[in-house]
């Protein structure tokens, strides 16, 4: 079996391969200064066979070949986990889309939700819900088979602006027979930053972490219209 590649896997194996190497060099003066010694107190006319110590001498080098070749891939690993982090610093600042039920939702901005009937539905709601489960707003949805998409303004049942927070979105279809529609949801929020878990990068996401694997979409923020000091934009005449 293949392990996935990870940052403490490779943190590990790098470990490994050093205190191979470490050990490896105390054998290999061991064996030397027990060569040293065998050499000098060998008989004159019986001398020793010089066939085992080549065999050692060449085992010796074929692992530290093997040590020397673990360390160059540690070093590859190392390299690749690093430049995938680097890779994913693109990501913040930008609006992301990604398939979840949970909406980082901040207080005063509506936030964009996507969803995908498989098939035609007869009726279909969507529900909100915060972080104990409670229900804060229900509305209705498309009914027709495939993509659609709802822009929650962020108030609650009776128009409350709800706090920044992280919510959850369920789409409840059912069909003629009364049977669920299978739904798909996607959510956009804006990257605030990065991280790295085992080797895995994520997206941070108001109070989450995304992996950026999961990622559909990334689009750079729409400009919010310059205002004057009076609270008017600058097109007011």
């Amino acid at each position: 079996m293949v392990s996935d590649v990870t940052a403490t896997g490779q943190a590990i194996q790098a470990g490994q391969t050093r205190d191979q190497a470490v050990t490896l060099a105390g054998d290999f003066s061991q064996f030397l200064t027990l060569l040293t010694t065998q050499l000098q107190n060998q008989d004159p006319l019986s001398p020793l066979d010089s066939n085992e110590f080549t065999e050692q001498l060449v085992q010796f080098s074929q692992v530290e070949q093997g040590i020397n070749t673990n360390t160059k891939l540690d070093d590859l690993i190392s390299l690749q986990l690093g430049n995938s982090a680097t890779s994913a610093l693109d990501y913040v600042g930008l609006d992301v889309s990604y398939v979840s039920a949970e909406v980082a939702h901040e207080q005063g901005q509506p936030s964009t939700i996507r969803y995908s009937l498989e098939s035609p539905a007869t009726s279909s709601s969507i529900n909100i819900f915060n972080e104990v489960g409670q229900l804060v707003f229900s509305g209705e949805a498309e009914r027709g088979a495939g993509a659609h998409e709802f822009e929650w303004d962020g108030r609650d049942l009776v128009n409350n602006e709800l706090p920044t927070g992280t919510y959850v979105v369920r789409v409840d279809s059912v069909d003629a027979n009364d049977d669920s529609v299978e739904t798909t949801t996607v959510v956009q929020a804006r990257v605030r930053g990065i991280e790295q878990q085992n080797g895995v990068v994520f997206a941070l996401v108001g109070e989450r972490a995304v992996p950026i694997s999961s990622i559909l979409t990334a689009l750079v923020p729409e400009a919010e219209p310059e205002t004057t000091e009076g609270g008017a934009d600058d097109s007011t005449v």
